[in-house]
């Protein structure tokens, strides 16, 4: 592969889609314990997604 990237290793861009599914997974869940998890779990996808790609890379909004 050409462009320096692990087989398999996730992108920037499917990173923030995950991240945005698990923050509306966390806006329906009942359970504030589930509700807390999955807000975690988003907030370190975005950290991981600014420590690798810098802080443009964490949101989808261009601008």
């Amino acid at each position: 592969m050409s462009d320096g990237k692990q087989p398999g290793e996730p992108t920037a861009r499917r990173m923030r889609e995950e991240a945005e599914e698990l923050e509306l997974a966390a806006r329906h869940a009942s359970d504030p314990d589930e509700r807390r998890r999955l807000t975690d779990e988003a907030l370190r996808i975005r950290e991981r997604i600014e420590r690798e790609s810098g802080p443009e890379g964490a949101t989808m909004d261009p601008m």
